[in-house]
C-alpha cells in the first residue's frame, strides 16, 4: 500500500511567525505617536465628511527600501506640512509590499534585504519601527493594504489607506477593507473603468464574516462592522489618463448612480501621468484648476515623491543603489514636491473655505 501523502506537494518549507499581538508589544503605540494616528485619522474623516475643507494630499516614494532615506524625506515633509496645513493635510506614503505584474522585488516587509533572502519577519519589524518613528513626528502615514495578513501587524499605526488597481475587485481585500479602522481609498481598475470601485465601495460599507487571524495569530472567524469611509482614486488606466473635467463628471455621476460616496481622490502619477513622473506636476495643476473652476467632489491627491528624481534597477552589488532613488516606479524629486505644493496651497487658499459638497 502506497502511504506517500498527496498534501503539500509544492509547498518547500512553512515558518511560524511571530503574531501580531508580540511586534506590538515588542514596538509598541503609545504617546505622542499614537495620538499623532488619531488625531490623523480624525482629520482625514472630517475632509471625508466635508466639516474640514482642506484638501488630504498622499505624498512619497513609491515604495520604501531604505528607512534611512524614508525618515530623511518624513523630516522634510513634516516641516512642508506644517508649512502648508491651513490648505493642505499632507500624509505620507509609506508602501512596504508592491505588487508584481510577474515576479520582481515585492516590498521592504517580503524582502528587507533586497536579496531574495526573504526575511519576512525582520520586514515586519523594519516597517512597523519606521511607521512609529514617522508618527512620532507628527506626520500622518499611508499604505497599501495588499497582503490580508499584514495589516494586523501595522495597520494601527495608518491615517489613510489604499486598496489598488490590481485588487480593489478581490473579494478577500473588499471584506478586510469592511474591518480597517482607518479610510480606505479604492483605485479604479487597470482598465480605467469604475464599475469594480463603485462595487467595492458599496461592499465595504456593509458588515462581513471570513477567514483571516486575531492578534494572537490564530486563524479566526472575522466579523466587521462595515467601513463608512471608503472613497474612490482616479488612478487612469490602459485606456489612458482619467483626471481631467470630463472624466471626473463623469464619476461624479456614476457615483451617484451607485449611491456611494461622491468623494474622489486624484493618483497623479500611475497611468494619469504615463509613468512619467515629470507629468505629475502638470496632473496637480489641472487638478488645481478644476477647483478654482468650481469643483466640488475632489477631496484629495496622490503623488509619488522622493528625495531625488527617477527611478533605479535594484544591481546585484547593493552597495551601488543610488540614495533616495525610487528602486520601483519613478518619483518626481523633493525640489518639485515642495515647490508643486506650494503653489497648489497658494491658488487653492482662499477658495477652499467656500467649498460645498456636491449634491
Amino acid at each position: 500500500m502506497h502511504n506517500e501523502s498527496i498534501d503539500d506537494q509544492n509547498i518547500a518549507s512553512n515558518e511560524p511567525l511571530i503574531t501580531p499581538e508580540q511586534l506590538k508589544s515588542e514596538l509598541p503605540l503609545r504617546g505622542a505617536a499614537l495620538q499623532s494616528v488619531r488625531q490623523a485619522r480624525d482629520t482625514i474623516f472630517n475632509i471625508l465628511d466635508r466639516k474640514d475643507q482642506r484638501l488630504f494630499v498622499v505624498v512619497g516614494p513609491c515604495s520604501i527600501h531604505d528607512v534611512d532615506a524614508a525618515m530623511e524625506y518624513a523630516h522634510r515633509l513634516q516641516v512642508l506640512a506644517e508649512e502648508l496645513k491651513d490648505t493642505l493635510y499632507l500624509v505620507m506614503r509609506v508602501y512596504f509590499e508592491k505588487p508584481r505584474t510577474s515576479v520582481g522585488w515585492k516590498g521592504l516587509i517580503n524582502d528587507p534585504h533586497m536579496d531574495d533572502t526573504f526575511k519576512i519577519e525582520e520586514g515586519l519589524r523594519k516597517g512597523r519601527k519606521l511607521l512609529l518613528d514617522i508618527a512620532g513626528l507628527g506626520l500622518p502615514t499611508s499604505t497599501e493594504a495588499l497582503d490580508p495578513i499584514s495589516p494586523q501587524y501595522l495597520q494601527d499605526i495608518i491615517a489613510w489607506s489604499a486598496i489598488g488597481a490590481r485588487t480593489t475587485e478581490s473579494q478577500t481585500h473588499r471584506e478586510m477593507s469592511s474591518g480597517l479602522s482607518s479610510p480606505v481609498g479604492f483605485k479604479n481598475g487597470t482598465d480605467g473603468g469604475l464599475t469594480v470601485a463603485i462595487n467595492a465601495m458599496q461592499s465595504v460599507s456593509s458588515p462581513h464574516r471570513f477567514l483571516g487571524i486575531n492578534s494572537k495569530g490564530q486563524v479566526s472567524v472575522v466579523t466587521t462592522k462595515g467601513n463608512p469611509y471608503a472613497h474612490v482614486v482616479l488612478r487612469g488606466g490602459s485606456a489612458g489618463p482619467n483626471y481631467d473635467s470630463v472624466h471626473v463628471a463623469q464619476c461624479e455621476s456614476a457615483l451617484k448612480k451607485g449611491k456611494v460616496s461622491s468623494n474622489i481622490m486624484i493618483d497623479c502619477s500611475h497611468a494619469n501621468s504615463n509613468k512619467d513622473p515629470a507629468v505629475q506636476s502638470l496632473v496637480l495643476k489641472d487638478v488645481t484648476h478644476q477647483i478654482l473652476e468650481g469643483n466640488q467632489s475632489i477631496i484629495g491627491v496622490m503623488l509619488e515623491s522622493n528625495l531625488h528624481f527617477g527611478n533605479q534597477s535594484i544591481p546585484k552589488d547593493l552597495s551601488q543603489l543610488k540614495y533616495g532613488v525610487s528602486v520601483t516606479d519613478a518619483c518626481i524629486d523633493w525640489e518639485e514636491t515642495e515647490r508643486s505644493l506650494r503653489e497648489m496651497a497658494a491658488k487653492l487658499r482662499p477658495v477652499l473655505p467656500e467649498r460645498t459638497a456636491p449634491l
